[in-house]
């Protein structure tokens, strides 16, 4: 078994076809297919079922796979702290919960790196699949966070996928809205003046658990609801029915503009679990790379800022 044979497999699981790895990879199909069945003979195991459709990895392939990916990553980070003329393309992927901070802050990290010879990846995605992008590999880093309410259900998902969480920053509760919208001008907002508008929250998808949800207080009933999947769908329904979304209170003018404003939410009562700690989550005993490493010093930085 060779760390050729691994980025092999990787690349075929990802492109789902041996024609489109073989493109990308630069070697002809036979070779590809002789090379992953000479693995799986070593292995004794049967990474891919093949079909006229293309290819898709069996239930040893989903486990082997994750090993896989852990290994070429430690070995790309070995070959970047001691490695020599390495030519191999380096990659740097993050997951994250819909957070702005977190877009900027990995676009000040790749601004220190040439994306010639880089492959960046950033993912604004499901809390669920944050946790199970870093716990396959898919994902360097993940951000989420972490409250009274989701905290022992997360950290018990995190331990299961050997997974840690690291603290970034302590938050209270913000209501996110547009500046024309009626309650924009108030000092603080409570729950009750939202009553007439509807909340927006990111889909956790049909099985995603309500300890999933990316805005707190989820128990709580709010009369109107709106769900959405896209950061840049919900700032618009915030301008067009007036919408709102409870966040940590942390906006970037930058990329998400002028037009919003962050409006400290009262709880009335301070035991309501109102109270935010955003994170990054990374695999247990993992050697960081370069990438990673500066873009925590980003997420430091700005947060600090």
């Amino acid at each position: 078994m060779t760390i050729t044979q691994l980025n092999y497999v990787i690349v075929i699981s990802e492109m789902g076809s041996l024609n489109k790895a073989s493109e990308v990879l630069y070697i002809s199909q036979p070779s590809l297919t002789s090379s992953v069945q000479e693995l799986e003979k070593e292995l004794g195991i049967t990474i891919f079922n093949r079909t006229a459709r293309g290819v898709t990895l069996t239930s040893d392939g989903e486990d082997f796979i994750q090993y896989a990916r852990q290994v070429v990553q430690q070995y790309d980070r070995l070959l970047e702290k001691f490695g020599r003329g390495s030519t191999l393309r380096k990659k740097f992927g993050v997951s994250t919960q819909h957070y702005s901070f977190a877009v900027k802050s990995f676009v000040e990290m790749v601004k220190q790196f040439d994306t010639g010879e880089y492959e960046f990846a950033i993912r604004e995605t499901r809390t669920r699949e944050v946790i199970d992008d870093v716990s396959t590999g898919k994902s360097e880093i993940g951000l989420l966070y972490l409250s009274d309410f989701n905290r022992k259900v997360l950290e018990k998902l995190l331990r299961t996928n050997g997974l840690e969480f690291y603290h970034l920053i302590d938050c209270d509760a913000y209501v996110y809205l547009w500046k024309g919208h009626p309650l924009a001008e108030k000092k603080s907002i409570r729950f009750h003046e939202l009553e007439d508008y509807p909340c927006l929250s990111f889909e956790q998808g049909a099985t995603g658990s309500f300890y999933f949800a990316e805005e707190i207080l989820t128990t709580s009933e709010y009369p109107r609801t709106i769900k959405t999947n896209d950061r840049a769908t919900m700032l618009n329904l915030m301008v067009g029915l007036n919408g709102y979304t409870l966040c940590s209170g942390i906006i970037c003018e930058e990329l998400n503009g002028t037009n919003y404003i962050a409006v400290p939410f009262d709880p009335e009562d301070q035991s309501s679990g109102s109270k935010m700690e955003i994170g990054y989550i990374v695999k247990k005993n993992m050697i960081l790379s370069q990438m990673a490493e500066l873009y925590i010093i980003e997420l430091r930085r700005y947060l600090g800022g």
